[in-house]
């Protein structure tokens, strides 16, 4: 009786993970900025374990940095953009930089301290923007959509491309996670959501408006181009694809706007 107990204890201790096991998974760290894409990450690096690897998460406040840090190997991965930005930014900064899957779409939104309605813009109210190329973008369609400004017809437009200003709205393009900083100042502010929510603004509550559910703008994982094939970004993209992340982005995320892509 007690070579049976002491066979089932042995067989239990050899069962759980050792120090070893643990220390011998391969580290990968991806650049995210702070919601929701860190606490997306944050249920991958659970997922991802299986394959045996450890997610290092790495905290960026800013939308240049992180590619930076890809490119210069500081990252194996980074995972808090669009393509459309992606694309943009390989061609002005000559990036070897790929998109490997869609994860969550973020809309794009427009919040105020001052008004309750766009019934209340003035003639002459004060507007921020980001000041990137596609998130600028972004915010003019948004506008457009609203019906305060008529744009060109085009991809990538600019304050350059505004044809009717009816309001004659004075436009600031700022750096994206200053927006939030903006509203004591302007009439309105657009907004990506990421730094909305950081900043204490519900999207679903807050909003005047927000972009449509079936923007293009999906956030990716990207790696360099080196490693597109490699067998760790094969791993983070299941992780970042897995019923696991899906069922944490319906559950605890949708509620905030956050959209799953997959």
């Amino acid at each position: 009786m007690k070579k049976v107990i002491l066979c089932a204890i042995l067989a239990a201790i050899m069962a759980l993970p050792t120090a070893a096991t643990a220390a011998e998974l391969k580290k990968i760290t991806i650049g995210v900025t702070p919601f929701p894409a860190k606490d997306i990450a944050a249920v991958a690096a659970k997922v991802i374990e299986k394959d045996g690897y450890q997610l290092v998460i790495k905290e960026f406040t800013d939308f240049i940095q992180p590619n930076y840090a890809l490119q210069d190997k500081s990252l194996e991965a980074n995972f808090f953009q669009h393509v459309p930005f992606l694309e943009n930014m390989k061609r002005e900064k000559k990036l070897d930089i790929v998109p490997l899957v869609k994860v969550h779409l973020l809309p794009i939104g427009i919040y105020s301290n001052k008004i309750k309605s766009f019934d209340e813009v003035k003639n002459g109210a004060v507007v921020a923007v980001p000041n990137d190329p596609t998130n600028g973008f972004r915010a003019y369609k948004l506008l457009e959509q609203v019906g305060l400004l008529k744009m060109k017809d085009g991809e990538l437009l600019t304050a350059r491309d505004i044809v009717e200003n009816p309001k004659k709205l004075k436009i600031i393009e700022l750096e994206a996670p200053q927006l939030p900083r903006s509203l004591p100042d302007t009439t309105f502010s657009v907004i990506n959501m990421n730094f909305a929510v950081d900043a204490g603004l519900n999207p679903t509550t807050d909003a005047l408006a927000l972009e449509s559910k079936d923007s293009p703008y999906a956030v990716v994982l990207a790696v360099r181009g080196e490693d597109k094939d490699a067998d760790f970004a094969k791993a983070l993209s299941r992780a970042l694809n897995s019923p696991e992340v899906k069922k944490f982005i319906e559950n605890d995320l949708a509620a905030k706007g956050v959209i799953p892509a997959f």
